[in-house]
């Protein structure tokens, strides 16, 4: 019996956990746990932001499950569907990152074998499928907590965000950071401008303009760049990037300035590219909660347990939030103070900034 054991023991150990990227093959290999692939845009999943914390949750799942295999596979926003549609048979699970794959509900349906975890998108007729679950976030939250930390710590009076492209996710930051400067000016006397460049503004899904400071991809550091330098050229001295991998050409642009500028990170914490010589200009970033959902759902599927769904995550579970740890920020105590307050009130739904399809927008938000 003893030999038996030792035996066993030194079977479990030589489980390999099998990691692949790109179209590798080596997700193909044989093995009885979980093939997942996670579909990402042209920026990757090394972006060091969305699709990069979204990877991170199977990582992380399968850093718990060494039979399963994680595949990434990025392309063109606008050939997002192809993709899926074309690697379908090769997977048991397709982790698909952004609002390009709203369309993907026939490829679903016609595959009942696969199951699909959605991140920033509930399908376009809002079906709900056995084998579909779908996660959006409740990004006017942490776009407030950024408006509020931009308001509150701004020296010039003056504040921006910056986004890829107007997609709902990327509207309700832009709008919830609307919001937290408004909120901030009324509750604090900040007095605080939100600046926005005409020329930049963006058109959402059904063709509205809602203003902002559009860059047009989640992938145009250059372009990125030029708008950030426009809008420290206007007196901002503080930018919430909100762009993808974009928002690199924005960092960059904010280290070279001249002027005293910082930055606010979003969806994870972006503190380690801000470092600048011996000083840093990341002020703070604000949060979306994927990879702990992401690796939820896959535990789910993992143990026979998983429901399709469409569901909004916010702060009442802790999916947003925004960085207060310290030597990951530079806020003041006072900051974090006023932060910690809103947030109770943002969880207990006392305060419900705008967001793209909330019913209202910035210019119709009250502040009680």
């Amino acid at each position: 019996m003893k030999r038996i054991c030792v035996l066993c023991l030194v079977l479990l150990l030589t489980v390999s956990f099998v990691f692949a990227t790109g179209n590798s093959e080596a997700s193909n290999s044989e093995t009885a746990g979980l093939k997942i692939a996670v579909v990402a845009g042209p920026s990757g999943v090394d972006d060091g932001g969305f699709d990069e914390n979204i990877y991170d949750g199977a990582l992380a799942f399968a850093a718990n499950h060494p039979d399963a295999t994680v595949t990434a596979l990025t392309g063109d926003v606008n050939e997002a569907i192809t993709l899926v549609s074309d690697v379908v048979a090769d997977y048991d699970v397709e982790v698909c990152c952004g609002y390009q794959f709203a369309s993907i509900t026939q490829i679903a349906k016609d595959n009942p074998d696969t199951d699909f975890i959605l991140v920033d998108t509930f399908p376009t007729d809002n079906e709900i499928l056995p084998n579909i679950y779908s996660m959006m976030f409740a990004e006017q939250e942490s776009g407030f907590f950024a408006g509020m930390i931009a308001a509150l710590e701004t020296e010039t009076g003056k504040v921006a965000v910056l986004n890829g492209i107007a997609f709902p996710s990327n509207v309700n930051y832009q709008y919830g950071f609307n919001c937290g400067v408004i909120y901030a000016n009324a509750k604090y006397d900040c007095n605080v401008e939100y600046v926005e460049l005409a020329s930049q503004a963006g058109t959402d899904v059904t063709g509205t303009n809602v203003g902002g400071n559009y860059v047009g991809s989640f992938n145009d550091e250059a372009t990125a760049k030029v708008v950030t330098n426009q809008l420290i050229d206007k007196g901002v001295d503080i930018v919430f990037v909100a762009a993808g991998g974009s928002g690199n050409g924005a960092l960059s642009a904010v280290k070279e300035s001249k002027k005293k500028c910082k930055v606010i990170g979003c969806d994870v914490d972006i503190w380690d590219d801000g470092a600048n010589g011996d000083s840093n200009i990341v002020l703070s970033s604000v949060l979306k909660n994927m990879a702990i959902n992401v690796e939820r759902v896959l535990n789910d599927i993992n143990d026979g347990t998983f429901e399709g769904a469409n569901e909004l995550l916010t702060a009442t579970s802790d999916s947003t939030g925004f960085v207060k740890a310290e030597g990951r920020q530079q806020l003041s105590l006072d900051t974090i103070e006023k932060l910690d307050a809103s947030y109770e009130l943002v969880k207990n739904k006392t305060i419900v900034p705008a967001s793209n399809f909330g019913g209202f927008t910035p210019d119709e938000f009250k502040v009680e």
